[in-house]
């Protein structure tokens, strides 16, 4: 039986920063980065104090760490507002005319605010919430859709030191009690309903819903979106529109402490009680505002797209805190990719010019499906750096990216990180360090990562293994919120002082990581431990193959069988010997040992609505169990109920 993970992926392609980009990056050569990545690690104080240095702080940091594992503080003493650094430091300068947030609903109509209206609206609406008597440290849920008035949202309450808890828009009423329950919030902002493939979904009747039987929730804020008929509650809900009209664009920035809580935010855990991941104010912006300045080469010029919902991390930190504490200008699409037309996005990009294209791996899998003609059509010329975020990305899907959308010329930065580190930890800077097709590469400025085995001993080239983390970092999560024990537990109990990030992962000749899934989806197959995504990769590495997901089933003989569920590109069709040419192909590529035993044909995968594929839904579909829990984040639901009819 082998403890180690096993790694059989080869990926030679090299790709090394272009001249004319490296020349006017930030960070312009790998011995820069190299040279600046050594001083973060030696000399952390020294290091992110200047990155601090930056910001507007009300009070300067006594400490830059205390750090008494698994506990850390970060510029502690320090006072500073992060609504204050995203906005007011703007509005002195050029930037204040400058766009800040360009926004498109899904039905077509558009919005512009510059700094100086962003900046108006979020004064206006924290007025809102201190006529509604929501204080310093209240806990406030924001369910709305991808809108300008979340963004407004979070930044009010962070300007007047509320924490926010959003929660994203595909969520059930039973995920917004859960979160209530456990957050103790007294106020939820919420809209009518939102705009998804031309329907609407119901948002406040959800709430409704939610706060059927009495919670903690005191007041609830309407947002007039999509004008479909909604329940209002006498004494308890009001209108968004209606409460400006009683206030004024006046509401200084309250300074808080670096350690004041910023916001909780939920992961959606299939079983148990929901996490409350807790990031606090001065080391998240500073960790968020760095990454987002270095790894996407931001300049004021800038039109940034992260297509993410700000319902999950990736748009905290690179919609609203990351992109405006920069000063540039972000983009807001409220709608899915394929609506009404499978080139929405691309339509977006030359609409706007944009420059940074940040997306994940599934959504350019299914460009990949639907067609390379509805990118042709588009002039993506606009486009200097693109990014992927979410799960490990296919070096066939990373090469497709790379030639269609960035025409070979713009950047790949391939980032690994995850709702509790706040911020990107292992990634390429665009400028500076040479990219592999699937790989993450080498850690940002401060991170200390290792691969280690079952007894915590580091692993040597292309050994795979658990990934940890050995030293703290700027936007590191604090603990679960309400749960110091469990947050002790979970992530740094099992390698002392070290946090375990719960992902499988190898370090090749080169130094450069490869994720090669969560350490939950390694398969045990006849005693060879194997990682999902290695052979998801295999699969789409095949010409007629779009997207695979790959699952283990119960099987007598070895422990656990393999069965990849495949979509094939939109021009081809089944047959007979696809299977057989599919499983050898597998062989081909990682060995006899991966061959799935079984290959299902689907149109679809079942996804959640941020592209994340549900791969619990395919493990109970694949040993043959009825499908149980919780699938109210599902996009679409014919998905679920053709997969399960489908056959061997």
């Amino acid at each position: 039986m082998h403890d180690n993970i096993e790694s059989h992926l080869v990926e030679k392609r090299i790709f090394k920063p272009r001249t004319d980009f490296a020349k006017n990056a930030r960070i312009k050569s790998l011995a820069q980065y190299q040279r600046m990545y050594r001083e973060s690690l030696r000399q952390p104080a020294k290091f992110w104090a200047r990155e601090a240095s930056e910001l507007v702080w009300r009070a300067r940091w006594k400490k830059v760490l205390e750090w008494k594992a698994p506990f850390a503080k970060w510029f502690a003493g320090g006072k500073l507002n992060i609504s204050e650094n995203c906005l007011d430091r703007h509005l002195t300068g050029p930037r204040r005319n400058k766009a800040a947030i360009i926004w498109e609903g899904e039905p077509g109509d558009k919005r512009t605010l510059t700094y100086q209206q962003l900046h108006r609206e979020v004064c206006r609406f924290a007025n809102v919430l201190k006529r509604n008597n929501i204080k310093k440290g209240d806990r406030v849920i924001i369910y709305l859709p991808n809108i300008p008035e979340t963004a407004v949202a979070m930044l009010a309450c962070a300007r007047i030191g509320a924490v926010h808890s959003v929660v994203f828009g595909g969520f059930s009423a039973d995920s917004i009690r859960d979160r209530i329950a456990d957050s103790g919030a007294i106020a939820v902002v919420t809209a009518d309903g939102a705009y998804r493939r031309g329907g609407i979904v119901p948002l406040k009747k959800n709430v409704d819903e939610a706060l059927r039987d009495g919670t903690s929730v005191r007041r609830v804020i309407v947002f007039r979106r999509a004008g479909n008929e909604i329940h209002m509650e006498e004494g308890r809900d009001v209108w968004w529109h209606r409460e400006l009209e009683y206030v004024d664009a006046n509401c200084p920035p309250v300074p808080l402490d670096s350690e004041h809580p910023l916001y909780l935010l939920y992961t959606s855990g299939s079983t148990g009680k929901p996490k409350g991941i807790l990031h606090t104010t001065g080391g998240y912006l500073v960790g968020v505002y760095s990454s987002t300045k270095y790894i996407f080469d931001i300049r004021d010029e800038d039109i940034f797209w992260c297509t993410a919902d700000v319902g999950w991390v990736t748009g905290h930190s690179y919609i609203v805190y990351g992109p405006l504490a920069n000063g540039a200008t972000t983009i807001m699409y409220e709608g899915a990719p394929n609506w009404p037309e499978p080139d929405r996005f691309w339509k977006i990009i030359e609409e706007y010019r944009v420059n940074i294209l940040y997306t994940a791996p599934t959504a350019i899998r299914a460009f990949i499906r639907w067609g390379d003609h509805w990118v042709a059509k588009h002039d993506l010329s606009s486009l200097r750096l693109l990014g992927t975020v979410g799960e490990p990305i296919n070096p066939e899907a990373w090469m497709w990216y790379y030639k269609n959308i960035g025409g070979g010329r713009c950047p790949v930065v391939d980032t690994w990180w995850q709702t509790e580190t706040g911020s990107i930890l292992i990634t390429p800077l665009p400028g500076a360090i040479p990219t592999k097709p699937g790989s993450a590469t080498l850690p940002f400025f401060g991170i200390d990562p290792a691969i280690v085995d079952e007894k915590g001993r580091e692993v040597g080239a292309n050994v795979g293994g658990k990934l940890i983390i050995r030293r703290p970092w700027p936007a590191m999560l604090r603990t679960i919120y309400g749960d110091k024990a469990r947050y002790r537990q979970q992530y740094w109990s099992e390698f002392k002082g070290n946090y375990l990030t719960g992902d499988g992962a190898r370090r090749d000749e080169d130094g450069y990581f490869w994720i090669v899934g969560r350490i939950d989806d390694v398969l045990n197959v006849a005693g060879h431990r194997l990682g999902t995504s290695e052979i998801e990769s295999a699969l789409v590495s095949h010409p007629q193959v779009a997207e695979a997901a790959v699952v283990g089933r119960p099987d007598e003989l070895k422990g656990q069988g393999v069965v990849a569920f495949v979509t094939l590109k939109a021009s081809v069709s089944v047959t007979g010997g696809l299977k057989a040419e599919l499983r050898e192909h597998v062989g081909v590529h990682i060995g006899a040992i991966a061959k799935p035993d079984e290959v299902r044909f689907a149109e679809a995968l079942p996804k959640t609505r941020s592209g994340k594929i549900m791969r619990r839904l395919l493990k109970e579909i694949a040993s043959g169990a009825r499908v149980t829990g919780d699938t109210t984040t599902l996009e679409d639901f014919s998905v679920l109920a053709k997969l399960a009819e489908s056959e061997e």
